[in-house]
C-alpha cells in the first residue's frame, strides 16, 4: 500500500496560495515574523542611494520580545515609521532577507522558524534570526553618533537557515 504524501492545494497554507494582495489583514498581519530587523535604523547614503543598518531599534520596539510597544499608535508617537503595505513591500529594496513579506513578494516559502510554519513565535528568536538582545534603544542617542552603531549583521541572519 502507498501513501501520497503531496499536499492537494486545498491544504496548503495561505501563503503558498496567495499573493500578498490577496490576503486578508489577518493573514497580511500573520507574515510579520517578529524579528524587530526593519525597526532598525538605517542611515542612507544621499549620493548612492545604499542603506547601512545599525543596531539601533525604534524607541518602540522592545528589545526582548521583538514587538512594537505601541503598534496600533506607531505612526502618531513616531511619523517616519513605514507602514508595510502590498505597495511599499514592492519597492523597499532594504527588507531583511527572511522577512516573510520579502520571502512571499519573491515567490519563496517561508524558513522553517517562521511562527506561521513552526507554530510557535519563539522560534524566530531560538533560530539566531531575530534582533534580541543585539540592540540599543535610539531614545538618548544624538543622531550624529549613529555611523558608531553600524553593522551588517541583518542582512546575513538566516544564512544556511
Amino acid at each position: 500500500m502507498t501513501t501520497n504524501t503531496a499536499e492537494k492545494p486545498g491544504d496548503l497554507p495561505f501563503w503558498k496560495t496567495k499573493t500578498l494582495a490577496e490576503m486578508n489583514d489577518a493573514e497580511w498581519e500573520s507574515l510579520c515574523d517578529g524579528c524587530g530587523l526593519c525597526c532598525l535604523n538605517k542611515l542612507e547614503d544621499w549620493d548612492t542611494g545604499e542603506i547601512a543598518w545599525t543596531s539601533i531599534r525604534c524607541v518602540l520596539l522592545d528589545g526582548e520580545s521583538c514587538r512594537c510597544s505601541d503598534y496600533e499608535n506607531r505612526q502618531a508617537t513616531v511619523p517616519d515609521c513605514i507602514r508595510l503595505t502590498v505597495e511599499s513591500v514592492a519597492e523597499i529594496s532594504w527588507l531583511p532577507p527572511t522577512c516573510g513579506y520579502r520571502l512571499i513578494r519573491d515567490g519563496h516559502d517561508l524558513y522553517w522558524w517562521h511562527p506561521l510554519v513552526s507554530g510557535d513565535p519563539d522560534t524566530v528568536h531560538q533560530a539566531g534570526i531575530s534582533a534580541r538582545g543585539r540592540t540599543v534603544s535610539e531614545e538618548g542617542l544624538d543622531i550624529d553618533d549613529y555611523e558608531d552603531y553600524l553593522v551588517t549583521w541583518p542582512l546575513e541572519v538566516g544564512e544556511g537557515k
